[in-house]
């Protein structure tokens, strides 16, 4: 792995409390939250940029509408703490209608972590942004989570099938991808 000149950045993408909600349908990797965990120990030791976004859906079915305040909420084990900045948004990049770029550009960051949910929505459509903005992009696979979804056919594919998908488009051209012990391991090792 590279050795970075700043430290990069660890985004957290809307890992909220509407995400639990069975609108989503089943989701995979029930483990993410806690890899994310892991991920927020080490950035926090080191005093690392922890950036949050949070979804505010204008649709107004959403269990993440911005109108739902308990659907908006981060989950109890991934909430923000002082001095780490959180970018509300209501797309699904978390560049877009924020301020990330310019924070990142401002503190000559060029490496961002992502997290998050979910892998088909703001996880992969933040993942190609950052990549096609120039900064070195890691995706860590099992921090984050995606949910089945029925195609313009009716067919239904499986939250485990997007999710690999979703990473096999990803990989090498938007973003190196690494699991949580390899991206510690290689990191801090």
């Amino acid at each position: 792995m590279q050795n970075f000149l700043k430290p990069p950045a660890l985004l957290v993408l809307d890992v909220q409390v509407g995400f639990d909600e069975p609108y989503w349908g089943k989701r995979n990797n029930l483990q993410a939250e806690d890899n994310i965990q892991r991920l927020l120990t080490e950035w926090r030791m080191q005093k690392w940029p922890v950036i949050y976004s949070q979804h505010l859906s204008l649709l107004p079915d959403s269990p993440l509408n911005y109108k739902n305040k308990s659907g908006t909420e981060f989950k109890a084990n991934i909430r923000p703490i002082a001095g780490e900045m959180v970018l509300q948004k209501n797309v699904n990049s978390a560049f877009i209608g924020t301020q990330l770029e310019t924070y990142l550009h401002n503190q000559q960051i060029k490496s961002v972590v992502i997290t998050g949910l979910s892998t088909q929505h703001c996880v992969s459509t933040t993942t190609r942004m950052s990549a096609n903005l120039g900064f070195d992009t890691f995706l860590i696979e099992d921090a984050i989570a995606a949910f089945e979804i029925t195609d313009h056919k009716g067919v239904k594919h499986s939250a485990d099938e997007i999710h690999k998908i979703e990473l096999a488009t990803l990989n090498k051209e938007f973003a190196t991808i690494l699991a949580t012990d390899e991206f510690i391991t290689q990191l801090f090792n």
